[in-house]
């Protein structure tokens, strides 16, 4: 018997990727940093391959390296990197590296000639994001030492790649702009005799909505778990992820009764209270205070008062409530992860990766886990 679960239907994650794949002609960088956005990084990273991805893309070396342990053989890129990490381990279990400044290169040079191995790199450029890559006037050295280690057999150059900073809100001028800036990244790249094999800056959003985005390879990341970036819209995508638990009292109280911490709540009738065992320790956001759908035997209620570590409540009315029932929090039905986002203020994204680090456990349908 479970009290609460988190589950991962990786048979979604496979599907999603291969309606994704439809959509394109480029290769697919599966993103599944962070623990899979939630969902388990090397369940997910499996599930995306038998999908049709070809690539996997990650945020860290540490991430990288774990799958390489978990027997993962696909290319994997990993593309951030603080000052001194071991990159030459990178570097021996054939991970591909992200630099983007001429600091980060010579740290991948030097690893290159500890692990005495040709370094895969990526060259990142700053189309606009503000983030990590090389700007414009940064660049032209970039790609030139890049050049030069290249020809001394120290690194290869697999990929000049960037990311959007909007790509989410289609119409956007700032994408436009970023392709540009993007193409003439890749020109100057050209004209220094760096030809990258792989080509890269397209999201899951860019993915859905710009093909002229596409170029040699796609790094899709939200999407392949079934929510999509794009609001209103859900492209075909069949979300992976459903966050339950079962009820574990109910009681009946008066009108004018508080509830919760701070007892920002009071019931406005008599009524039935039933007891969550999820809280903010497990991955529940705080804000959704007073503002998170629960669905228990068909109808969705809304969280009564302030979410605690541990538990939450719902006011149920008189709907019949029973210790043991089942609290759906989110899935593939209503209410959704874009549902708990709305009442959250955030994204869909923080809601099923917040779920990742928890103490709930993941049951694992379909795929090879």
């Amino acid at each position: 018997m479970w009290q609460a679960e988190v589950r991962i239907d990786l048979d979604a994650i496979r599907d999603n990727v291969a309606t994704l794949r439809a959509r394109t002609t480029a290769e697919v960088m599966a993103a599944v940093k962070a623990d899979g956005y939630g969902h388990g990084m090397v369940p997910s990273a499996r599930a995306a391959l038998a999908g049709g991805a070809t690539w996997l893309g990650v945020a860290t070396l540490d991430e990288a390296l774990t799958l390489r342990g978990a027997g993962i053989t696909a290319p994997v890129l990993a593309w951030l990197h603080a000052p001194g990490l071991p990159l030459h381990d990178g570097v021996a279990a054939d991970v591909d590296l992200s630099a983007g400044g001429l600091a980060q290169l010579a740290e991948l040079v030097a690893a290159a000639r500890r692990a005495e191995r040709t370094a895969r790199v990526h060259l990142k450029l700053d189309t606009g994001l503000g983030r990590g890559g090389a700007l414009a006037d940064e660049w032209p050295a970039l790609v030139e030492a890049a050049a030069k280690a290249q020809a001394a057999g120290e690194i290869d150059v697999i990929g000049v790649w960037s990311h959007f900073a909007c790509a989410d809100s289609p119409g956007h001028e700032s994408v436009g702009r970023q392709l540009a800036a993007f193409a003439d990244g890749l020109a100057v790249a050209e004209q220094t005799g760096v030809s990258p094999r792989y080509r890269h800056i397209a999201n899951s959003a860019a993915l859905l909505t710009r093909p002229d985005a596409h170029y040699d390879l796609v790094r899709p990341g939200i999407a392949i778990y079934g929510l999509s970036p794009i609001a209103g819209e859900t492209f075909g995508l069949r979300p992976a992820m459903t966050a339950r638990a079962r009820v574990t009292m109910t009681k009946r109280v008066p009108a004018g009764q508080g509830v919760s911490y701070g007892l920002t709540y009071h019931t406005p009738r008599e009524t039935t209270l039933a007891l969550i065992p999820l809280g903010y320790g497990d991955g529940v956001p705080r804000h959704a205070s007073s503002a998170g759908p629960v669905e228990i035997n068909g109808r969705v209620h809304t969280i009564a008062g302030r979410v605690c570590m541990d538990q939450i409540v719902i006011d149920c009315g008189d709907d019949p409530v029973a210790p043991g029932d089942v609290a759906t929090l989110f899935g593939p039905g209503r209410p959704t992860a874009d549902d708990w986002a709305d009442a959250s203020g955030t994204i869909n994204y923080e809601i099923v990766t917040r779920f990742g680090g928890s103490r709930v456990p993941r049951v694992y349908d379909g795929g090879t886990p």
